[in-house]
C-alpha cells in the first residue's frame, strides 16, 4: 500500500505554478489514462486507470492550474513550466521508505503526453515504476 501511496503522490504532488503565459491546453473535459508498470523485487502487475476531468479557461489562466494537488511528505527538488510543458524532480518519503521522481508532461492543445519515472526505496526493497500518462479534449464540459 505504501508503494501505491507514493506512486499517487508523485502524480499527485504539487500545483503548478503561475505561468507568464497561458498553457497550451484547451479549456473544456478532458481524459487522462495513465499506464503504471513496475519492476523489482516484488512482482506488481500493470495498472491503468482513466479519470475525466472539467479544464475552465479561468483555471488555466490562474496561479492554480495543475493537475496535481499538494502532498505531505514529498519535496520538489526542480521544476522547469512553460506554456508548452511541465519537467520537475522532487522527493518523497512516507512510512520508512523513499521515493525519487522525475516527471515531464507536453501540452500540445488537444492533447497532453507525459511519463512520471519513480525509484522506490522501501523495506520491501527496490521498485522502479514508470507511468504514461495520454490526456485527450473531449469536448466542452457537461
Amino acid at each position: 500500500m505504501m508503494l501505491r501511496n507514493m506512486a499517487v503522490a508523485a502524480l499527485v504532488a504539487f500545483p503548478m505554478v503561475a505561468l507568464a503565459e497561458t498553457p497550451n491546453v484547451t479549456a473544456g473535459e478532458w481524459e487522462f489514462v495513465s499506464k503504471t508498470s513496475v519492476t523489482g523485487e516484488m512482482e506488481i502487475p500493470d495498472q491503468t486507470e482513466t479519470e475525466r476531468q472539467c479544464i475552465s479557461q479561468e483555471e488555466l489562466e490562474g496561479a492554480e492550474f495543475g493537475f496535481i494537488e499538494e502532498e505531505e511528505g514529498c519535496e520538489l527538488l526542480d521544476q522547469e513550466l512553460t506554456a508548452d510543458g511541465l519537467s520537475y524532480s522532487m522527493v518523497c518519503r512516507a512510512e520508512g521508505g523513499e521515493a525519487t521522481i522525475d516527471g515531464e508532461m507536453r501540452f500540445m492543445g488537444e492533447r497532453i503526453e507525459g511519463s512520471v519515472d519513480i525509484l522506490t526505496q522501501s523495506p520491501m526493497g527496490e521498485l522502479s515504476m514508470n507511468t504514461v500518462i495520454e490526456g485527450e479534449y473531449l469536448g466542452e464540459c457537461e
